[in-house]
């Protein structure tokens, strides 16, 4: 009897590839996850969980796509805009240890965490003193740096810009007003900072995708949020074109594989991937 051999860990992936794509075409699962996002919003549904002892306002599963993605990518540099109560910075900066870990293990020298080069940089209009607090307080501080002011701020963005010249692979979180205008102006500021290869994170692009009464004390609403900014956008590249900080074209394209696996996220279009 011949022997199957077939590598299984290919096999799992094509069965999962294989998976993941009949959601995409199935009206079924598409309604039900709708569905249950227009109440896990109404619920505040995301504002339920913790990373590592801070608040993060995300679902569980955003959380789950974005420490693959950082894991994948490997970046010296995560940029987030919108800190809140931290917990997306812990989260990004505990993957990036475990990274650190991780390459010391397979190389064999002794690492002393505290002399990682990569960072965590994140920005905030307010920062809350006991956020703050908290922030420096937690095990993973040493990894993370906040600068407080508005993301669209011109002395901001050349603080940002003259921080991420120090660093080759750059991750980019956009995660903080999401007016239309706001999220195009931080495409157009922080996108050209993404790496080959690595990602510009657009979150609550699903706003586009929910009632218009859901956000009653929010000026964004479906027709005005990140989602219309990243279409908006992406339309530039392709007509108008831009530059990247490393001098070359800067092309980002969508990766539906993580909205289509996941079914149940808050950023629909908003995993932009440079090609």
């Amino acid at each position: 009897m011949a022997k199957n051999t077939q590598d299984p860990v290919v096999t799992f992936a094509a069965e999962r590839a294989s998976t993941i794509k009949s959601y995409r075409s199935d009206p079924d699962v598409r309604n039900a996850s709708t569905q249950w996002l227009e109440q896990a919003f109404r619920k505040r549904y995301m504002y339920n969980f913790d990373w590592l002892s801070r608040p993060i306002i995300q679902l569980p599963g955003d959380m789950v796509a974005m420490q693959e993605l950082i894991w994948k990518v490997k970046p010296d540099l995560v940029i987030e805009t919108g800190i809140a109560h931290g917990g997306s910075l812990v989260l990004s900066s505990s993957i990036l240890a475990m990274i650190d870990y991780a390459e010391a293990a397979a190389s064999g020298v002794a690492f002393n965490p505290r002399d990682s080069k990569r960072r965590v940089l994140g920005i905030d209009i307010d920062i809350r003193s006991h956020n703050m607090a908290a922030i420096k307080a937690h095990p993973m501080s040493h990894l993370i740096e906040m600068i407080e002011g508005s993301s669209l701020d011109p002395v901001i963005v050349k603080k940002v810009h003259d921080r991420a010249s120090s660093f080759e692979r750059v991750l980019v979180c956009l995660d903080s007003n999401h007016t239309h205008e706001h999220v195009m102006q931080e495409l157009e500021n922080y996108a050209p900072l993404t790496a080959k290869g690595s990602y510009c994170l657009v979150f609550d692009t699903v706003v586009e995708d929910l009632p218009a009464d859901m956000f009653p004390d929010r000026p964004w609403a479906p027709g005005n949020n990140p989602k219309t900014a990243v279409w908006e956008y992406l339309r530039r590249l392709r007509e108008e074109g831009r530059k990247a900080n490393d001098g070359d074209r800067l092309m980002l394209e969508v990766d539906h594989s993580f909205e289509d696996k996941l079914l149940l996220s808050a950023a629909p279009d908003g995993y932009l991937k440079r090609v």
